[in-house]
């Protein structure tokens, strides 16, 4: 089971990798801004997490992972200078697959260190969204999570879908990919179809 987790963790990393080297082209930025932005976004939200649970930071004796994020920058970048045709909406279903991944690994993460369910699903959500954090403060964007399609909503149903379905017995794996597609297909669903938590309405422009 644990080669199956540690594949999960490098499709998650090159998944990242490439949404942040894509941010990275948007913003036209140099060889080193590629690098220094498809890794933040890889290990970013995942560092974050195995430092409040007092985890050993597993990048830190795998280098797997930093190979996993220089193959997936190197391959976007051989994509983008040969000019493959990448759709404008290319970062936010890269950035929604990267999430399917690391929300559900860093939920189990959490639940193997003997959290509750709730503190699990909230570290599963901070693995996902803390990378594409850093990543648009660094392109001095408003993070996608604070704005747009539902984001951090999708990350909380995935992890709940896969803690519910560990509680009822469900097998590891089955739950982990019935979480990863919950996840995936409602991130997908706000993208389409524009889904968001209204708060302040249409009329918020009139108190300025």
């Amino acid at each position: 089971m644990e080669i199956y987790f540690h594949w999960f963790d490098l499709l998650g990393i090159a998944v990242f990798a490439i949404s942040g080297t894509l941010a990275a082209w948007r913003k036209q930025m140099d060889g080193f801004g590629v690098i220094v932005l498809a890794t933040v976004t890889a290990i970013g939200g995942g560092t974050l997490r195995d430092l409040i649970l007092d985890s050993p930071v597993i990048w830190l004796s795998d280098n797997s992972y930093f190979l996993a994020i220089f193959a997936a920058a190197g391959f976007t970048i051989l994509a983008v200078r040969n000019r493959v045709l990448i759709p404008n909406n290319t970062l936010q279903i890269a950035d929604a697959i990267g999430l399917a991944f690391f929300v559900i690994m860093g939920t189990q993460k959490a639940l193997d260190h003997g959290t509750s369910g709730f503190v699990a699903i909230m570290m599963g959500t901070m693995s996902g969204v803390c990378g594409g954090m850093i990543r648009d403060v660094l392109c001095r964007e408003i993070p996608m999570v604070f704005r747009g399609e539902l984001y951090a909503i999708t990350c909380i149903f995935g992890g709940l879908v896969y803690v519910q379905l560990l509680g009822f017995g469900v097998a590891q794996m089955p739950a982990m990919l019935i979480g990863m597609a919950a996840l995936l297909a409602l991130r997908l669903a706000a993208i389409r179809w524009h889904l968001t938590i209204p708060v302040f309405g249409k009329k918020a422009n009139d108190l300025r």
